[in-house]
């Protein structure tokens, strides 16, 4: 068992120095790794002056989430999950990572593990402003920022707010931006959360998965883009239940989306043809008229509808959609 460790470590130390030999990348920014304690969902989320960001947030389930930035090496992600994967706890991966790295002092790095616990590294030469925050279930960090008390508004964000993760976690990006944020500006963002009992199955496992990569209001749209991600889940639960015929389950859920969807016109469109299959064409007919102006395509599909059994084959009912 020993040498097996240490040959996993002997991998681990080879394959960060061969990546210390690539370029620096100066990924300055701030971040939160987090754990759900009520729904087992690890989360990540991120936001900088600094195209595509989302190359440094991590997140597997059942195993954890990884941030890593400043002088950022990118290797810390995969090796972290990996190392924890195999059973080592956040605490005991950041010491292999960081004893692994000569250039560890450039590093910004946080891990939680499948136990909630958290653990955070900020070099001595982080560009000022620079510092972090861990508590429960979750750790807050930021480098080259406006002032220093950006990760403790993460924090007291994140532990105050309400809603579910990913919520919680929008909420200490938008809290670090009201601080003063990065001291360069805002150019991309993004954020994940994995469940926390894998399926095997990614488009369960992986919860809400968007990112930003180039943009003047990067928490704006990332903001828009979590509540599209949740419209369309209850999308999805809306087609599960028209799937079985069960019309009212998937009228509320429907409901739901659109609530959340900002004017999507697919979302509002499978509303519409939910409420015709109830037999609610007075509120149907109002909004089919309104996305076929928006986009006349929306309306050649009506007859396809039927023919695939999700809209009743009523030519009464069929004449008034087409004739809007």
């Amino acid at each position: 068992m020993k040498q097996y460790i240490i040959v996993l470590l002997l991998v681990f130390s080879v394959t960060l120095q061969a990546s210390q030999k690539e370029k620096l990348h100066p990924v300055h920014t701030y971040s939160i790794v987090a754990y759900d304690s009520a729904t087992g969902q690890f989360g990540a989320a991120v936001q900088s002056h600094w195209f595509k960001v989302a190359d440094v947030i991590w997140a597997e389930p059942g195993v954890g989430a990884v941030a890593t930035q400043s002088l950022v090496d990118f290797s810390y992600g995969p090796l972290g999950l990996e190392m924890m994967k195999k059973g080592k706890s956040a605490k005991q991966a950041l010491e292999g990572l960081l004893a692994s790295d000569e250039n560890n002092k450039v590093r910004q790095v946080a891990i939680i593990d499948k136990n909630g616990d958290a653990v955070t590294h900020t070099g001595l030469n982080c560009i000022a402003e620079a510092g972090h925050v861990t508590g429960h279930h979750y750790s807050v960090q930021a480098n080259l920022m406006e002032k220093s008390t950006v990760w403790q508004a993460m924090a007291d964000a994140f532990e105050s707010a309400d809603g579910d993760l990913a919520e919680r976690m929008m909420i200490a990006l938008e809290a670090a931006q009201n601080e003063g944020g990065d001291i360069r500006g805002k150019q991309s963002a993004a954020m994940i959360v994995v469940s926390g009992t894998p399926t095997g199955k990614s488009w369960v496992d992986r919860i809400v998965d968007i990112r930003v990569d180039d943009s003047k209001e990067p928490l704006k749209e990332l903001r828009r883009l979590l509540n599209i991600t949740r419209a369309y889940q209850h999308m999805n639960k809306g087609d599960e239940y028209i799937e079985v015929s069960d019309f009212d389950n998937a009228t509320k859920e429907y409901e739901l989306a659109v609530s959340l969807s900002g004017g999507n016109i697919e979302i509002s469109y499978w509303y519409a043809v939910t409420l015709t299959a109830k037999g609610q064409q007075d509120k149907a007919l109002p909004m089919f008229r309104k996305i076929f102006k928006a986009d006349k395509n929306w309306q050649v599909l009506i007859p396809r509808l039927v023919d695939s059994g999700i809209l009743p084959n009523d030519s009464s009912v069929i004449n008034q959609i087409m004739a809007l």
